[in-house]
């Protein structure tokens, strides 16, 4: 074998992983500075060009030329794969890149420390993504996290708000939350508590303002007491719902931030001997597999995870394929009530007292 095929063979043999590796950048940075597509520090190109001379790596042009025609990774950060909404969303992800010929990589974090999710942001920058999707909260932590620290476009999927500076596809999480606590007053209550979210999350402040625009509609004052703090899972929701169902005054209705959380309040009004919705009202959001699974079925606001982010995914390919495209607003996708058995007037019942549930 001749000394020159030898060092063809070799150089082949290099990919642009390895050179964005070596001068510590991303593969899509290697990818601009070769293709001359995007202005970058100089410091930065002159990093990428040594890197290249010393690894000997020779561009392929013509699979650069049939990758960027098809061949686009897009990267999903993700945490607790048993969370039903979570689920939803890699199966939307997952259609979108099929339907658009993409590569989907997907990397799990296991706390929402920074420093562990920005270190696996660029562990999937560095495996070859070319584009990124986050999900709530991470999409919302951006300004903390550092988001110049990521060369690549990003698109946030369900923030439970606007994400400045960031596209996203999202519902109305305020206007949801309104129509709900709507839907509530027009049954005739008036004692519609309210648990809300963690703090990490923007749906905290948006849903539990839905609630507070409806009740300043009908004229009502909010009564603190009655609004509780949940972390958004069912054991959270077991909690407030004792706070709740063990007043002497308490609510005819309880309007949780998510259906994991309003199923709690299901189970711990069924022990403490309310009938449901007879004697309480219990309400959702999100409309998760859990909201059919209990009895009886939630009345819930559905935001479809899927179709949220198949839409998302889809918008972050094409963004790709034409980085013209710059807009930052919002898509919004629709919302709906979705009217089970878990609501009806209040009784005249809701006012007997009832063994504490401890």
């Amino acid at each position: 074998m001749s000394e020159g095929r030898s060092s063809r063979r070799s150089s082949q043999a290099i990919t642009m992983g390895m050179v964005a590796e070596r001068a510590g950048v991303s593969p899509m940075t290697v990818s601009n500075i070769i293709n001359n597509r995007k202005r970058v520090l100089e410091s930065t190109r002159a990093a990428v060009m040594k890197a290249i001379d010393e690894l000997g790596y020779v561009p392929n042009f013509a699979a650069q030329a049939l990758a960027s025609a098809a061949s686009i990774r897009v990267g999903f950060l993700y945490h607790n794969i048993e969370n039903a909404f979570l689920s939803a969303l890699l199966v939307g992800a997952l259609s979108g890149t099929t339907r658009k010929g993409a590569q989907l990589l997907i990397r799990p974090y296991e706390t929402l420390d920074l420093d562990i999710i920005r270190n696996e942001l660029k562990a999937l920058i560095r495996s070859g993504a070319n584009g990124i999707l986050l999900g709530a909260p991470v999409c919302e932590m951006l300004d903390e996290l550092g988001r110049d620290a990521f060369d690549v476009p990003l698109m946030a999927m369900a923030p439970g708000a606007e994400v400045v500076g960031v596209p996203s596809v999202m519902i109305d999480n305020v206007a949801a939350a309104r129509e709900m606590t709507d839907h509530l007053l027009a049954m005739g209550h008036r004692r519609i508590a309210f648990i809300r979210a963690s703090p990490e999350h923007l749906v905290r402040a948006s849903r539990y303002e839905g609630y507070s625009d409806a009740l300043a509609a009908a004229g009502i004052v909010i009564d603190p007491t009655l609004v509780v703090d949940g972390t958004m899972t069912f054991e959270s929701g077991l909690a407030a719902a004792a706070i709740l169902l063990n007043r002497t005054d308490r609510p005819s209705a309880i309007f949780a931030s998510t259906d994991d959380m309003a199923a709690a309040v299901v189970s711990v009004a069924h022990r403490m001997g309310f009938r449901v919705p007879e004697d309480l009202s219990v309400v959702g959001f999100d409309d998760s597999p859990i909201a059919i699974k209990i009895w009886p079925t939630l009345t819930t606001v559905r935001q479809s995870g899927s179709a949220i982010a198949e839409r998302a995914t889809i918008e972050l390919i094409e963004r790709l394929r034409a980085p013209s495209i710059r807009s930052l607003d919002p898509i919004y996708l629709p919302h709906q009530l979705v009217h089970r058995g878990s609501v009806a007037a209040p009784s005249a019942a809701r006012s007997r007292r009832i063994a504490p549930v401890r």
